[in-house]
């Protein structure tokens, strides 16, 4: 494909040499594409995007690869797809935001975001972001780190004095940083109870073992009919081990939400002062040995930052927002005035839409206590990719500005961690406050696995999902200066409803944008 694109170059402009062969497209790089050479062909010139140069959005050398025209194909099929997810599962409100290679192209609020005063949903309503907010805190962490404040290995009492060594089956054990961003601590989530945590994970592995046959037969069905599959459909029929449906039903709830700490209404001062809901409490497993989910291994993180940083950790965290342009990102008081903020939503026994319950997140800003919009969550995404992608730019002359990350930062928070699982992707392991799924192939003409990280949330009346799906960059498109970072869709959606899965609409989300990215640079 490399030299069909070069061909068509030399016979569209005889005048003009052909660019010479630098480095080679490498295993696995992507195709430039019939749109590519001939976008070359016809000598389009678009600037690389301003706020990514040096020196005021200067044109660079040569001429990048010119952005896609429009969406509107992806747009309605995505659209019809969240109504349907929607309505299925009862959803008032959902916001669903898109960005194609750093530019936002889709944005829109569907449904209420307040039902009793039928206020309705726009782009720019914010919402709870849940468990996002660990990818939020893991961004200080690494920033921190990057600048020499903070050791990734050094035992958490070298920052937080104030939380205790701990002892597990009679041998001293060391929690670290490094251990806390990938739920390896030991710590506990909102079950207190070992022997019933202990107990899920048996049966959770066992009911992996048993579908995992099944699960492999439905996908091999499934592939190919594109985005017709929504999260929010149950299973025909459950048999023994097999995974409950995706979303809770009117009427019914997770059990994480019966967990009584969910429920919190004490406002904590300070995240040194949170750290006496667990502190004391035994470890459930050694540190580094198993993956265990934990929210309060967050809260203990945000600890460390505070200290490392010399700020209060909510100060540093609204300081890197502001740094980030994410100016709707905010924390979740129920005290302050925060416009265009949405109502939170719930099911009761009856199967009635009533109000959540008054909860105060203080306990855990860095697990699951920030608000945000869709259009902030993007800017997140594409600072991310942007950090990502810019370090394999080489031949730019310093036209590019540098990434709020270094790329091999980013690179360390996502490379998947042994023993770790991920609950909402079976594919994918989870790295350093992300789930990562690793780019796969198994058989020829079949299902390709791509690359991409994401992170789901769940709160009291709000769902979420943040999803990058990076491009894969050609070392020849690289070395020409041909395309600039970010390169790649990020998708983010939240909702004001509990227990709703939407990490695999996501994904379908940014392979429709993706899929009509490429095929108007075919056309």
């Amino acid at each position: 494909m490399h030299g069909l694109a070069r061909a068509l170059r030399r016979a569209a402009t005889p005048g003009r040499p052909a660019a010479p062969r630098r480095g080679g497209g490498g295993a696995g790089a992507r195709p430039w594409g019939w749109g590519l050479a001939l976008g070359l062909a016809l000598g389009v010139k678009v600037q690389t995007p301003a706020s990514c140069e040096a020196d005021g959005g200067q044109e660079a050398e040569a001429s990048p690869l010119p952005p896609p025209r429009g969406f509107g194909a992806a747009i309605e099929r995505s659209r019809d797809l969240l109504q349907r997810i929607k309505d299925e599962a009862g959803i008032p409100g959902i916001l669903v935001g898109v960005s194609v290679d750093g530019k936002e192209v889709w944005s829109e609020g569907l449904g209420y975001a307040d039902v009793e005063n039928r206020v309705v949903c726009k782009p720019e309503t914010i919402m709870r972001i849940a468990s996002i907010s660990k990818c939020l805190t893991m961004m200080a962490v690494a920033k921190l780190w990057e600048e020499g404040k903070l050791d990734l290995d050094a035992p958490v009492q070298k920052y937080v004095p104030e939380f205790p060594e701990k002892v597990y089956e009679g041998e001293k054990v060391a929690i670290t940083t490094r251990l806390l961003v990938s739920h390896l601590s030991g710590i506990r989530h909102y079950e207190k109870d070992i022997r019933k945590v202990k107990e899920e994970k048996e049966k959770a592995n066992r009911a992996l073992k048993l579908t995992k046959p099944y699960q492999d037969k439905e996908q091999k069905e499934k592939e190919g009919k594109g985005i017709e599959k929504t999260d929010s459909v149950k299973p025909r029929k459950e048999h023994e081990g097999e995974v409950k449906s995706r979303i809770s039903k009117p009427g019914r709830r997770d059990k994480e939400f019966e967990q009584e700490e969910y429920y919190l209404k004490e406002k904590f001062e300070s995240v040194i002062e949170s750290l006496k809901i667990f502190k004391n409490d035994p470890l459930f497993f050694k540190p580094g040995s198993q993956f265990l989910y934990s929210t309060y291994g967050f809260t203990l993180l945000s600890a460390v930052v505070e200290r490392v940083s010399g700020q209060k950790f909510t100060d540093y965290m609204l300081k890197m927002f502001h740094d980030l342009d994410m100016l709707s990102t905010v924390l979740d008081d129920s005290e302050a005035m925060i416009y265009n903020r949405a109502r939170c939503y719930v099911y009761n026994k009856k199967g009635r839409l009533v109000n959540a319950p008054y909860v105060d997140n203080s306990y855990k800003w860095a697990g699951g206590g920030f608000l945000s919009s869709v259009g902030d969550l993007l800017k997140f995404g594409n600072a991310l990719l942007y950090s990502y992608q810019a370090g394999q730019f080489k031949n730019t002359n310093g036209k590019l500005l540098p990434g709020y990350l270094k790329a091999d930062t980013v690179a360390m928070m996502w490379t998947p961690v042994p023993k770790t699982e991920v609950s909402w992707d079976r594919d994918g392991k989870y790295a350093m406050a992300w789930a990562v799924v690793e780019k796969k192939q198994q058989c020829g003409c079949c299902r390709q696995q791509r690359h991409y990280a994401s992170h789901t949330g769940g709160a009291v009346g709000a769902s979420s999902v943040l999803l990058i799906l990076p491009e894969e960059l050609g070392s020849e498109a690289i070395d020409t200066g041909l395309v600039a970072p970010p390169r790649g869709v990020i998708v983010s959606i939240i909702c004001n409803m509990q227990s709703v899965s939407l990490n695999s609409t996501a994904l379908k989300i940014a392979r429709e944008f993706d899929k009509e990215k490429w095929a108007q640079y075919v056309d």
